[in-house]
């Protein structure tokens, strides 16, 4: 499963449960040759290593692996959909969707529960993973999706979500290259100077929502930590509290002090990785991800990585984190002791080295963390403290999560106050309650 941090692995819609569970009485797939094993995958940028992992493994087992790769992700997405509709996944592949739509192929019988290969030798192979990345991929017995707790996927590798800056131009507007701004306070007297001096200030794929809600959840974890968080989500706090309120009015107040880039709201997180990579913006919200597409358009970009600005010393910044790319065994194939076999040793230490080195993502496996870059290991300081919708154990209404999205859109481009967006935001809250309740 895609934690959905990127802008190519984000907003893939849920489909018809329904249609899922329907299948969960088919045959499984006519057995085939034990010596070979299909994954289906969406990352162009992996390709060429993969195919060189496999080599490997072929040469060393007999077993030939075969990546097949359909993209991009919307494609990919339609395409598993479509297999799992008419019962022919692949031995192995991932989903890019949230944790309902996850559910959805665990609860039809698509993917293997793999705790028990997992668990194993005192857990050997689920020690190595960071926990947040296995978190990801499982269900805990208090889960709100109807799914038996367990492991039911195996991240390759992690990421996070933070801001990036150019230590160039942070110089040049009067800032320190080697302590970026740590309060909102101080990220804020910087508008000024990001004004005079003509270039952009904090660029990000504000154009796909999902990277407003990411930033608008840092914040919500400041302002008031996890728990009324949680709370607000379950319908026993208000979007119109005072502490959402505050959350909300941090977007006004990075837009009037001048550190928010112009056309924000309209930027697709492609464009604003050119801008930054070509040193046109002194910030950048983006995920781990992005030391290798900032690699690719500029190799002698000097940046660093960083936590978005607290406002509260009270509670800490959490960012979003985990499982960056995971795979998934389906459970109705002939060969998914062979799949297991192989994830396992995708994510020995010597292939997580591998993966780091030649895609520079952030590897899964907690003891291959020694040779990545400087720049990397600042995303990677913070994994064990991130958190992810996906790990809350529910979710948000999709209505009310837009509406906070793009509420926050409104504020930034002054079309709506605070308040009037806290106001909008809980009047759908509580319309998606009493639907629900209704049921």
């Amino acid at each position: 499963m895609a934690v959905k941090f990127s802008g190519c692995l984000r907003g893939v819609s849920a489909f018809s449960i329904l249609s899922l569970l329907c299948l969960c009485g088919c045959s499984p797939t006519p057995a085939e040759n034990k010596n070979s094993v299909v994954i289906w995958h969406w990352m162009t940028d992996r390709q060429p290593a993969f195919e060189e992992l496999s080599r490997r493994y072929e040469e060393l087992t007999g077993v030939k692996v075969t990546f097949e790769l359909y993209a991009p992700s919307d494609a990919y997405s339609q395409k598993i959909r479509a297999a799992a509709q008419s019962v022919s996944l692949p031995d192995i592949f991932g989903i890019l969707g949230e944790k309902r739509d996850f559910s959805s192929f665990v609860k039809a019988g698509h993917i293997l529960d793999i705790t028990p290969y997992m668990s194993a030798d005192n857990g050997k192979w689920k020690n190595v993973f960071f926990s947040k990345a296995l978190a990801v991929n499982e269900f805990s017995s208090d889960n709100t999706y109807g799914v038996t707790p367990g492991i039911y996927g195996v991240p390759i590798d992690i990421t996070t979500i933070q801001m990036v800056y150019n230590k160039k131009l942070l110089k040049q507007i009067g800032g320190n290259p080697n302590r970026p701004p740590a309060t909102l306070e101080e990220f804020l007297a910087l508008g000024p100077k990001i004004k005079a001096s003509g270039i952009q200030g904090l660029v990000s794929g504000w154009g796909e929502v999902w990277m407003v809600d990411c930033m608008a959840n840092n914040y919500a974890f400041n302002v008031m930590g996890k728990d009324k968080v949680l709370a607000t989500i379950r319908g026993d706090v208000p979007y119109t509290d005072p502490d959402w309120i505050k959350v909300f009015e941090i977007f006004n107040q990075m837009q009037n002090s001048g550190v928010l880039a112009n056309g924000l709201v309209t930027m697709v997180n492609k464009n604003a990785e050119q801008l930054f990579a070509n040193e046109k913006a002194v910030f950048a919200f983006n995920g781990s991800w992005c030391v290798n597409v900032y690699k690719g358009m500029n190799p002698g970009l000097e940046f660093g990585a960083m936590l978005p600005p607290a406002v509260s010393s009270r509670y800490p910044m959490v960012i979003w984190g985990g499982a960056g790319s995971s795979f998934m065994v389906n459970a109705r194939s002939s060969r998914k002791e062979e799949a297991v076999k192989f994830l396992r040793w995708l994510t020995d230490r010597e292939q997580q080295v591998f993966l780091a080195e030649i895609t520079l993502n952030l590897p899964a496996n907690k003891d291959s963390l020694k040779k990545i870059s400087d720049v990397l290991a600042q995303f990677a300081d913070d994994i064990e403290t991130s958190t992810h919708p996906n790990v809350w154990g529910g979710s948000e209404f999709p209505a009310v999560v837009e509406a906070l999205d793009k509420g926050i859109q409104s504020i930034v481009i002054g079309e709506k106050t605070s308040v009037q967006v806290a106001e909008e935001v809980q009047k759908i809250k509580q319309r998606e309650l009493s639907k629900k309740n209704s049921k």
